[in-house]
């Protein structure tokens, strides 16, 4: 009776000290449990990812890859690994599993070491959100606690949906959804038996047992998952058996992208980052839809890159990267220490890494790092004649004996044909721009040849001369003074005397050459030189430099000397293309962007752009049938909210805007040629091929061909064009253009029409194929009157010797011409030695 009463007493005192021993663990823990809110609101750090306006995935950034899934979008057989693995009790109990406590606690008293663990996923899920890696019994204490705590607040279903997407898994793989993709390049609903168990495996050592590090025993582990399946009945027997003898396939498999456009996703990046901070921008999950267009956004990055291969082969191969054995004096390597030596080459853009194994007369043997064997043909060949200098190159060769020898290691892209064709890296550097005028929106950015050669994105932070790409806003400014198209310049060579620099300063037309008398339109258009200096003098310095600010050009960038009409102006293609908008738009200053829309982990809009329009107040209701993105739908807190249609800044009238435009269009399509007598034609000459009468376009080369540029536009897209070299101190020189000149003769300098248009040409042809033309309207306040093209003065005639010519009212010519001379469609043109 007393043995009883004591071991009652004893009972109720331990019961007593274990209670108060409970309560105080609480009370210590309390701090660190989880508040209901924390637990709904919990945030899976998600990567940011960057997708084109139609939706294809460019880029994403953040350490953690992740894919967020729902419960019911996950298969039964994974769900059904994991359980087996992890916590086959996982419905039954609260939080805490008393079962496999009680066998853990076995296991330390008889061993003195933790050799099983006794984690349920709800104390996994607590540990992993909540708590540190660090082995201790009070961390232990604090994941039983939250583990019954997130029972008594969560479903199973929520906890295991938790659970399935926290869990790391390895190679920066965090969740199923991320792992799927990573090892199998696959979503959930695609795996193979084999595949979900190796998966299910991962979450007791995701590195010891990554299955493209260590297959062995991640095919173990995946074996040992299998069984457990098989002990729960989860599989059958056949179905264990069959799938212990498949061989691992996991590869590693980077971000699925859609579009590779680095220099745009790069631009994204950094936005976010301004915005919300590197921690936030990289992990929360963000969705950011650019403004560019997937197939206009490639078009673009293939014409930068073909123009400047065009480029780099007109001037010579400067010969292979290096020798890999000297067939004169060594041995040649076996193919299997060939792709060795290739294994760490990085490709750049579409060029690929080879080897050249035999020479003969007119082909070359190869050897891809791919393991390809491939032959190079002779027209694959023949354009590689030596590169001497950028002003000269040397004959053309005539065996490939002389171009290549084995051991050479080349590059390598493929041509139209999808043949291999001898390349090399481009010295020369290209940006292209591309926006809607009406609205800013950057359909294509390209900052330069290769991303990974270089990050600097010459789009947007190159600030170079713009040559005569400057003009149109110079005669921009020479209509707002009164002149016409039609007004009459002197086109001969200006002579000054420079008093502070004691010599004379002769600016000169290129080529030069000289007609005399001539209208503003076709001096525009054939990028005079000197009309524009005559322009400038005209107009006067000051005013014309406060008239260029009208465009957004920064201040310090546009210098106060007669320079500036020929293009000394150092600006960058972006603010190029944002000014030559005014004249695309009916004079309006639009604000370029390249965020259309961000959302959240959850698909919640957060930014919506509004960007001002090209419109005036009376055509906003007009404006704003016509443009799909007006309005912000969501603030960052969800909230929807209208805003009002935004108007851009009227800078030029409409009529200014037209007529500059107007007359970049003969720069196109040049002054015709009438009854078999001599016609003109303009700069940007080239751009007919692409049959559009709707395109208007200016050439600019600086001095010594350092920078060249094409800009030209219809009314729904601008495109600029830059080609130089990223040191401003070198020329692109000249170049043989006839490949099958026997001598290193020289055609032409490189210039904006032969550097940069071709580039211009190939992707605006991509980039409005199945447009309808969309020309710029002539608006009110204009007149057609038929001019005399000699004087500009009115004319009665209806032939070769006039044309009609748009004026504003007000400032048409007021007397008829006189006489007309029988030579006057016959070329007054003259060279400056003829003239003087």
């Amino acid at each position: 009776m007393i043995l009883l009463k004591r071991t009652l007493q004893f009972f109720i005192i331990c019961t007593l000290f274990g209670l108060i021993t409970l309560f105080s663990l609480y009370y210590y823990v309390k701090p660190d449990i989880p508040s209901v809110q924390v637990l709904k609101d919990v945030q899976l750090q998600t990567p940011m990812q960057v997708f084109t306006k139609d939706g294809l995935l460019i880029n994403q950034f953040g350490e953690k890859r992740r894919i967020p899934v729902t419960i019911d979008q996950i298969p039964q057989p994974l769900i059904n690994a994991f359980l087996a693995t992890e916590d086959s009790r996982f419905y039954d109990h609260l939080g805490i599993d008393p079962i496999g406590i009680v066998r853990s606690a076995l296991v330390l008293i008889s061993t003195g070491e933790k050799k099983q663990g006794a984690s349920t996923i709800t104390m996994q899920l607590a540990r992993n959100f909540f708590l540190t890696r660090e082995k201790a019994y009070i961390r232990k204490v604090k994941e039983i606690f939250i583990a019954i705590h997130i029972e008594n607040l969560l479903s199973k279903n929520e906890i295991l949906e938790l659970y399935l997407n926290k869990i790391e898994l390895g190679n920066r793989a965090f969740g199923i959804g991320a792992a799927a993709q990573v090892y199998y390049g696959k979503e959930l609903k695609d795996l193979t038996l084999a595949q979900m168990a190796m998966i299910a495996g991962l979450p007791k050592a995701p590195s010891a047992l990554n299955p493209i590090r260590n297959p062995v025993r991640a095919k173990a582990r995946r074996n040992v998952v299998l069984g457990r399946m098989l002990s729960e009945r989860y599989i059958t027997q056949s179905e264990y058996e069959e799938t212990i003898n498949q061989p691992i396939t996991a590869v590693f498999h980077g971000a699925e992208i859609d579009l590779y456009a680095p220099y745009i996703s790069e631009m994204v990046r950094a936005e976010m980052v301004a915005k919300y901070g590197i921690d936030k921008a990289y992990n929360s999950g963000f969705k950011i839809f650019t403004s560019v267009e997937s197939h206009v956004q490639q078009a673009a990055q293939t014409a930068l890159v073909n123009n400047l291969h065009s480029y780099d082969m007109r001037h010579g191969f400067r010969g292979p990267e290096r020798l890999l054995w000297d067939a004169q004096t060594q041995p040649a390597l076996s193919q299997a220490q060939i792709l060795n030596q290739l294994k760490d080459v990085k490709q750049l853009g579409d060029l690929q890494a080879a080897v050249v194994l035999a020479v003969n007369e007119k082909t070359a043997d190869v050897l891809l790092k791919n393991g390809e064997l491939a032959t190079l043909t002779w027209d694959n060949l023949k354009w590689a004649r030596k590169y001497i200098t950028r002003y000269r190159q040397s004959f053309a060769p005539k065996a490939a004996t002389e171009i290549l020898v084995p051991g050479a290691q080349i590059w390598l892209r493929k041509n139209d044909d999808n043949n291999y064709l001898l390349s090399q890296i481009p010295e020369a550097s290209s940006a292209i721009v591309s926006l809607d005028p009406q609205d800013g929106r950057i359909k294509a950015i390209v900052g330069g040849y290769s991303f990974e050669q270089s990050q600097y994105n010459r789009a947007v932070q190159a600030k170079r001369q713009v040559g005569s790409n400057i003009k149109p806003f110079i005669y921009s400014a020479a209509l707002e003074k009164g002149y016409t198209l039609a007004s009459i310049l002197n086109d001969a060579p200006i002579n000054q005397w420079d008093k502070s620099q004691g010599i004379a300063w002769r600016p000169k037309n290129s080529p030069a050459v000289y007609n005399g008398p001539i209208r503003i339109r076709r001096a525009l258009a054939q990028s005079k030189n000197v009309i524009s200096v005559r322009l400038l003098r005209g107009v006067g310095l000051q005013r014309t430099a406060d008239h260029l600010l009208k465009f957004g050009f920064d201040n310090k960038d546009i210098n106060r000397s007669e320079s500036l009409a020929l293009g000394s102006a150092s600006i960058s293609p972006l603010e190029l293309a944002r000014g030559m908008s005014a004249f695309a738009n009916g004079g309006h200053l639009i604000e370029p962007y390249f965020i259309s829309e961000i959302q959240d982990a959850f698909g919640t809009v957060l930014f919506k752009a509004n960007p001002a329009l090209a419109c005036d107040e009376s055509t906003q209701p007009l404006a704003i049938e016509n443009n799909s993105s007006l309005t912000i739908e969501n603030t960052e807190q969800g909230e929807k909210a209208q805003q009002t249609v935004q108007c851009a800044p009227r800078i030029i009238s409409k009529q200014n805007a037209f007529l500059i435009a107007d007359a970049m269009n003969s720069a196109i399509w040049g002054g015709g040629s009438w009854s078999n007598k001599t016609g003109w034609t303009g700069t940007a000459w080239r751009a007919q091929r692409l049959g559009r009468r709707d395109l208007s376009g200016k050439t600019g080369t600086t001095n010594d061909s350092v920078d060249t540029w094409f800009s030209g536009f219809n009314r729904n897209v601008l495109t600029s064009v830059w080609v130089g070299f990223d040191n401003p101190g070198n020329t692109l020189g000249r170049s043989a253009y006839n490949n099958n000149l026997d001598s290193g003769q020289i055609t032409g300098a490189e210039s904006g029409a032969k550097t940069a248009q071709p580039a211009w040409n190939e992707f605006m042809r991509a980039a409005l194929d199945g447009q309808p033309e969309a020309p710029i309207e002539p608006p009110e306040g204009l007149v057609s009157i038929r001019i005399d093209l000699a004087t500009g003065l009115l004319s009665h005639k209806n032939d070769y010797t006039s044309r009609f010519e748009y004026f504003e009212k007000g400032t048409t010519p007021t007397s008829y011409v006189l006489s007309q001379p029988s030579d006057i469609f016959e070329e007054n043109t003259k060279t400056e030695e003829e003239l003087f």
